[in-house]
This record gives structure tokens, sequence and C-alpha cells, in this order.
């Protein structure tokens, strides 16, 4: 045995362990998670709020760009009973340059979960109800908020006289506390959440599968709800494989609130534009369906 061996091993067992306190238990890996107590206050849902958003539609493909600012303001209208549950209602003026439509939520102790929209499409009638937002908030964390194969998108988009399969994948993830600023003012301490989704949709004529994908990151603040979202949606073109996969990216910012005092109420909040991890719109000439995932999933 070489001279010293007996002191190199446990010299050399001493680095190790520092070495792995150090990467390990010293690492933000390592660190615990932050708990959000009384997460329902970061989505505000009494009757009578409402929420006023300046929103831009950016869209490119091939040598297109288009560029479209519009204006959508979400309120809280009231509650609707179905299957014997009180869903809060909420009424979207223009959620991503889409039109006027309405979406229900239901908040409980567990988080909250959307039960779709009207209008809405044979596709969402499929995968509602689905979490959108799990309590207490945590960071980070995350959770598979729709996993569905085989489902009928309910549109021929080949045109060969059969309606496609897809399936959706969709997970949420709480990434942290972040200091935002939009023109309703700047908020230190808002929650950013953030849905990525896919949509694989199997072409009946080619026997061909393309697939759209929908990233959502959005900014949530205690009494105050939804600040700000970020989406963007990829979208490859049905009709040639060479043709430019088209981008769309939505952002809609707080222009102004006019919150109500805070009930005991517990029914869900979505994001403007029911996405949010509630809906995502996956194109007007592609899709042209409300597609869920958004907001920031709420349960």
């Amino acid at each position: 045995m070489p001279l010293g061996s007996h002191y190199t091993r446990p010299r050399v067992c001493f680095v190790i362990m520092v070495i792995w306190c150090t990467f390990v238990l010293c690492s933000p890996l390592a660190a615990k998670p932050i708990v959000i107590q009384h997460s329902e206050q970061y989505f505000p849902d009494t009757p009578g709020n409402e929420w006023t958003y300046r929103g831009l539609l950016l869209e490119s493909g091939a040598v297109m760009i288009k560029e479209k600012s519009f204006v959508n303001v979400s309120t809280v209208v009231g509650q609707r009973t179905k299957n014997g549950l009180e869903l809060t209602v909420f009424h979207d003026t223009n959620p991503g340059d889409q039109g006027p439509t309405d979406s229900f939520y239901y908040r409980d102790a567990a988080g909250i979960r959307y039960y779709g929209s009207e209008p809405g499409t044979a596709l969402e009638r499929q995968l509602v109800p689905y979490q959108i937002v799990r309590f207490p908030l945590e960071i980070p964390s995350s959770f598979q908020q729709l996993d569905r194969e085989n489902l009928d998108l309910g549109l021929d988009l080949d045109r060969d006289g059969q309606t496609e399969r897809v399936d959706v994948s969709a997970v949420v993830s709480v990434l942290g506390i972040d200091t935002v600023t939009v023109p309703a003012g700047t908020y230190p301490d808002a929650v950013r959440l953030e849905a990525k989704m896919t949509m694989d949709v199997h072409l009946s004529e080619r026997k061909q599968t393309i697939r759209g994908t929908d990233v959502m990151t959005a900014w949530f603040a205690r009494g105050v709800g939804l600040l700000k979202y970020i989406e963007r949606q990829t979208l490859p073109s049905i009709r040639s494989t060479g043709e430019r996969t088209k981008i769309i990216q939505i952002t809609e910012e707080l222009e102004h609130a006019t919150i109500q005092e805070q009930t005991a109420s517990l029914a869900g909040r979505k994001s403007p534009a029911h996405r949010i991890f509630a809906n995502h719109t996956l194109d007007h000439e592609l899709f042209q369906i409300v597609f869920p995932s958004r907001l920031f999933a709420n349960p």
C-alpha cells in the first residue's frame, strides 16, 4: 500500500462531502419551495370586478408580418349553476382579439377548475372540466394539466370528408415572483405562472401528424388578479411541409381595474382570452378553435 494512503482516502472523502454539501445541500435546487398562503387572493372573483387590458397581436410567417392593437374588458358578471356547482361567470369583450365570450370557473380550497366557455367548441367540450391552478401556490411547482389522446378535433382540415383526430398535452408551472410594470402601475410581488401546451393533429388524408404549440406566461398580483400575459403560438402549415411555420404572439397588459370588496366566494377566475391556462386559441386559419390550457391553468 503506497505511503500516505491511509491519510489520502479520508481526505478525499472529506473533499467529496464538502463538494456534495456545496452543490446539493446549499444549491438553489435544494432550497425549500416558497408556499403562498391565501393563494385565492391572487384570483379575485367578486361580481362587479372589472379589468381593462391593452392588447397587442403580432403574426408572422413567410414574408408576412401583421401587427394589431386591441382592448379587452373582463368582468365578473355573476354565478351559474351547473351539475350542482355554483360556477363564476367571466365575460370578456375581446380576449386575444377573438371577440366576446363567457367563461365558467369553480374555485375551492384545492384551486380553480375551468368548466368551458360560450361560444365553445367540440374539442373544448371533450376536455372540460380541468384544473388551471392549484392551491396553495408553491414556487417552484408544476402539474400535468391535460394529457388526452385521440379526441375529435371537430374540423376537417385536409378536406377529405373526415374530421381530424388530435392529442392534447399541457403542463402548468409556478415559476417565481417578479416586479411587473403595466399601464396600471408597478407591482413588486407578482407571481409568474407558465402553461405549455402541445396539440398533435393527425391528418386523415395524408396519414401525417402536425404539431401546434402554445406557451403562455402570466403574472398575477395579490388583490388585483391578472396583470399581464404573453402567449406565443406556433402553427405549422397544413398545406405544405415546406411552408414556413406561422407564429402568433398575443400580449395583454392591465390598464385599469375596479375591484370590489373581497367576499368568501369560492369560484374561479380565468385570464382574459380564456387562456392563461384555460383556453388557447390555435389560429383563425389553422385550427379556428378555442383550445384549453391557459391562464395559468386554473384548476
